[in-house]
């Protein structure tokens, strides 16, 4: 006899009303499901329960801390007893007026919300939420209860500020985890599709959370994406060649699609944390593309996955064997020694750091320095910041030990995904293991997925330096035996932030911009650290504004006030700005005309290479 589960039905002979008005067939099917979901969650804890007993599951028990940040919340409140109490007092006051105007709606009155969810928060849309009272009451007692949470949390006495964002950060974790929407019973949608399909749809979801399981070897790893894009045939397909490689990164040369170019050519160095393909997802949304067809010859570079190779590598050794080693092969295939440079995230970071160097050195080999969503003052560096105290550096250490020198994609995502937990991680764990369904095809979110690995010396310096020291804004950040200085820096300097960054907020991009001693441009952007960036003009979406005289801005409050709004894109103003400092126009280059031979075809080995 096969153990093999049988697979779910919702089908078989007619049915027959029974006195509860489910049919006999409904119930015997609901119930089939019911035992297939036992024997699944039974099998998941099994193969739970197997893994811990391993040696190699061994580790820091707290890697993240979070026990650390709720000691200083309870230090905290037993400190602070009358706000405590104060809190208490006013949610249970909000509280009464809810159950009054629940009473009300019930007895066939009306009544306005006490509470409503917080603008963009998209957990709540179902119908069911607004017109049945029971599940009003459950939304509402909810957003009650999670919001004098964190309002508590705020007004707590005794704890500084980076320990009140780590207790406001695992707090709203803590509350977002036990959100209605997140239990069957307690979500209208799940509660219909349990009805609409036996059962079926729990079924189906614990396969899915047995597959992510598997494909994370023992770990959560939530799909996001439906696996319908493969990189070079439908994401990443800007034509190019590969021209320059080296262990850590192949350098992208992408084709012209004027006839004429600009003289000076555009280097752009993105983040190692991530794929380079971002900025080449479709065709439609590609800035390579974009650049290419305002006459820029693109050099694009893409970083090596590492693995245990290139575990002691560190930030000199990116310096030169990245940027150094790029810049000189765009020299070779152009002629042209000082390209303008991009710098996108910890790319941007990197090319602070380096030009800074390069100043020192009086090497001139780059002409501007745009930085995307990039940060160089990390005094406000947003909620990534709560990742960083010595606990959990020492248990990163420990991992990435483990782990061959490297820390695991997977490790760096779940970090990034709770920045945004209700959109990354709880939307998919309804969709997909409540609701039983895949998730749609989405190229961000695929792209979202595809991590890569961090070497262990650059990823720990990296930390140190910038998050937990500030260093590099502080002038105490020493490469090559160079303290570096960015007020040494006077190659024009182009900064772009997004309003609603968590990654690399606005005000602490604006920061950087106080650093530099040549001429500076610092734009706002619509949207976050993605969109924010991402945004081609063709869509017609968001809208960025500038500040003429933003230089003479103390603040960046101040710098607001004197904003100018305009619809769109911010590329078309960066466009202007970048053009300038390219030079003349020269015939349009082709991949292997220089002093540099073609390895391949865009989008390269490098980018292809998996990580878990």
């Amino acid at each position: 006899m096969s153990s093999k589960p049988a697979a779910p039905r919702s089908e078989t002979a007619p049915p027959t009303e029974s006195a509860d008005g489910l049919s006999a067939l409904n119930a015997e099917a609901f119930a089939h499901n019911m035992l297939q979901v036992g024997l699944k969650s039974q099998k998941l804890l099994m193969d739970f329960a197997s893994r811990m007993t391993r040696p190699e599951a061994a580790g820091p028990l707290d890697p993240l801390n979070i026990s650390g940040a709720m000691m200083e919340l309870v230090k905290a409140m037993g400190e602070n007893r009358q706000a405590v109490a104060e809190a208490q007092t006013r949610w249970w006051g909000d509280f009464m007026i809810l159950w009054e105007a629940t009473a009300l709606r019930m007895l066939g009155g009306e009544a306005p919300p006490v509470v409503q969810p917080a603008p963009g928060d998209r957990r709540f849309r179902d119908a069911d939420w607004q017109r049945n009272e029971i599940f009003d009451f459950i939304k509402q007692s909810y957003l009650l209860t999670a919001n004098a949470m964190q309002e508590m949390v705020a007004n707590l006495h005794g704890l500084d500020e980076n320990q009140r964002r780590r207790v406001a950060f695992y707090t709203r974790q803590f509350a977002d985890a036990l959100a209605p929407t997140n239990f069957p019973l307690t979500n209208p949608e799940v509660l219909r599709a349990t009805i609409a399909s036996n059962g079926e749809n729990l079924v189906k979801g614990l396969d899915n959370l047995l597959a992510d399981v598997e494909r994370g070897q023992g770990e959560l790893s939530i799909r996001q994406s439906a696996d319908g894009f493969v990189i070079g045939e439908n994401i990443a397909t800007a034509p190019g060649k590969v021209v320059f490689r080296n262990e850590i990164m192949e350098l992208l040369q992408y084709d012209a699609v004027t006839d004429e170019v600009y003289e000076r050519p555009l280097l752009i160095f993105p983040p190692w944390i991530n794929k380079f393909y971002i900025i080449d997802l479709r065709p439609e949304n590609s800035f390579v593309r974009w650049l290419t067809a305002q006459g820029y010859t693109v050099f694009l570079v893409s970083w090596a996955n590492p693995d245990s190779r290139l575990a002691q590598k560190g930030f000199e050794d990116y310096m030169r064997q990245g940027i150094f080693a790029a810049l000189d092969a765009v020299e070779a295939a152009t002629g042209v020694k000082d390209p303008n440079c991009v710098g996108y995230c910890i790319g941007g970071t990197l090319l602070a750091a380096t030009i800074a160097y390069m100043a020192q050195k009086q090497d001139d080999r780059i002409h501007s320095a745009t930085f995307w969503a990039a940060q160089a003052d990390f005094s406000e560096a947003g909620e990534l910041s709560v990742f960083v105290d010595e606990a959990q550096l020492d248990a990163l250490k420990h991992q990435m030990e483990e782990s061959g020198g490297v820390l695991q994609g997977s490790k760096m995502a779940t970090a990034f995904n709770m920045l945004r937990a209700n959109d990354l991680i709880w939307s998919f764990v309804i969709n997909n293991y409540m609701l039983g369904k895949q998730p749609m095809p989405f190229d961000l979110l695929y792209w979202n997925s595809d991590t890569t690995r961090m070497p262990e010396k650059l990823h720990l310096s990296y930390l140190r330096q910038c998050y937990k020291e500030n260093a590099l804004a502080k002038g105490r950040m020493v490469l090559d035996k160079v303290r570096l200085d960015l007020s040494k820096v006077k190659v024009p300097t182009y900064f772009q932030s997004a309003r609603e960054d968590h990654i690399a907020p606005a005000k602490s991009v604006f920061k950087a911009t106080k650093l530099f001693g040549g001429p500076v441009r610092f734009i706002i952007a619509g949207s976050g650290h993605i969109a924010g960036v991402i945004n081609p003009p063709a869509a017609k979406k968001y809208q960025y504004w500038t500040n003429e005289n933003g230089d003479k801005a103390a603040t960046l409050d101040t710098w607001r006030a004197g904003s100018q709004e305009h619809p769109g894109s911010w590329w078309p103003d960066w466009d202007q700005w970048l053009s300038k400092l390219s030079g003349g126009k020269v015939a349009a280059r082709k991949p292997g005309d220089g002093k540099l031979k073609v390895l391949g075809n865009a989008p390269g080995t490098y980018v292809k290479v998996k990580a878990q």
